[in-house]
């Protein structure tokens, strides 16, 4: 848990405290309608970070990489609406409730680095306890990570940052111009 606190530190002094980054802040942990550890603006456009931490059991060193696996589920299970009306008892995420996961990667050669992922390109759940159409709607438990990072992830925030907020203002400008056209 101690090392969980250290790492929101360590990625909020190596990549969050950038100009281009404000109002840096964490909700409390018991709001339920906001998903992520920390919510701040970027070119006036709201983003939320997930951090989350490999699981040490998980760190293997392989030929001239490292591999290992990061829980991304929320602490316990509970009841969960899908977008298609289901309800299912679930650990998992719906995807799009926060916009990046930061892992924190120090058991990886411990040294303090990070990997970063959009969470639309989180891969989703194969677990048999759902149906094929709730598994599009539920985030995978474990997902895999290596250093050298390799993609979807990234070793530094601004590539999605940019991406994430180009995607958000044009949805934006689509539902402006759908109101007016009408």
């Amino acid at each position: 848990m101690l090392m969980g606190f250290v790492a929101e530190y360590r990625l909020s002094q190596m990549w969050f405290s950038d100009a281009r980054i404000h109002h840096w802040t964490r909700y409390d942990d018991h709001d339920r309608t906001r998903r992520g550890d920390f919510w701040f603006t970027y070119q006036g456009v709201q983003l939320s970070v997930e951090i989350k931490s490999l699981q040490s059991n998980s760190v293997r060193q392989a030929i001239q990489r490292y591999e290992g696996k990061v829980q991304v589920d929320a602490s316990d299970s509970k009841p969960t609406k899908l977008p298609n009306g289901d309800i299912v008892k679930t650990a998992c995420l719906v995807p799009g409730g926060f916009d990046i996961l930061a892992v924190n990667l120090f058991e990886f050669g411990q040294k303090w680095r990070f990997g970063f992922i959009k969470n639309s390109d989180l891969p989703h759940s194969t677990s048999k306890k759902y149906t094929e159409e709730q598994r599009k709607y539920l985030l995978a438990t474990s997902v895999n990570v290596t250093w050298p990072l390799q993609a979807p992830f990234h070793d530094e925030p601004f590539t999605i940052i940019d991406e994430i907020v180009a995607e958000k203002k044009a949805k934006g400008k689509k539902k402006t111009l759908g109101a007016s056209t009408t």
